[in-house]
């Protein structure tokens, strides 16, 4: 079963400083890259996603449908925050023409979360509120934007982006407790590719 009332939405337009190389396109232990792997939970968890990658390497080079992708271009200031406001213009004239209730905010360097954790996640969302996981206290992604505070993230265009949302809505923010390592689990080095297919 696949989430039909939510949007996932891969941020994957960084420039990947920390990792020292293009990090999309690191290989996993099953052969996989790591954005391809992370697309595939994706679509495994909702009916409709999207990725968002910058203007440097095409979207099929990357292992994503082009159709799928959402081309930006990006700039060392904007951040993550204005990856996401450029998405979410982009989006616009498509979710006006949609049922989408929500829209999950999924980094490109997580390919662990379980389906069932996202459908869990998307039943909690309402238009007014957002809904993000937490695993033993840390807090961790996809985070769900309720329909009504999309303009604010559209609007948050510098590098604080979504945090500046979640603090500006903390009163909606309701943080869920899963049993799903997949939440916290992200790449910044090379060494935190798990040696073997499962999740560390």
């Amino acid at each position: 079963m696949r989430s039909k009332n939510s949007l996932a939405l891969i941020m994957a337009a960084g420039h990947s400083r920390r990792f020292g190389s293009d990090k999309r396109v690191a290989t996993l232990n099953d052969g996989r890259t790591l954005l391809a792997a992370t697309f595939q939970a994706a679509c495994a968890a909702f009916k409709q996603v999207r990725v968002v990658v910058n203007s440097q390497v095409s979207p099929t080079e990357l292992g994503i449908p082009e159709s799928l992708a959402i081309v930006i271009n990006t700039s060392a200031s904007a951040g993550l925050g204005g990856s996401i406001s450029n998405a979410i213009q982009a989006l616009d004239k498509h979710m006006a023409s949609t049922e989408f209730g929500s829209i999950a905010i999924w980094l490109g360097d997580m390919p662990w979360v379980r389906p069932e954790t996202c459908w869990d996640l998307a039943q909690r969302v309402t238009a007014n509120t957002i809904v993000r996981p937490t695993y033993r206290g840390d807090l961790g992604h996809p985070v769900f934007f309720g329909s009504n505070i999309w303009p604010a993230l559209g609007d948050a265009k510098d590098e604080r982006g979504g945090r500046h949302v979640l603090t500006r809505f903390a009163h909606q923010v309701i943080n869920i407790p899963v049993t799903d390592p997949g939440v916290v689990q992200d790449i910044d080095y090379p060494d935190a590719i798990p040696k073997s297919t499962s999740l560390p």
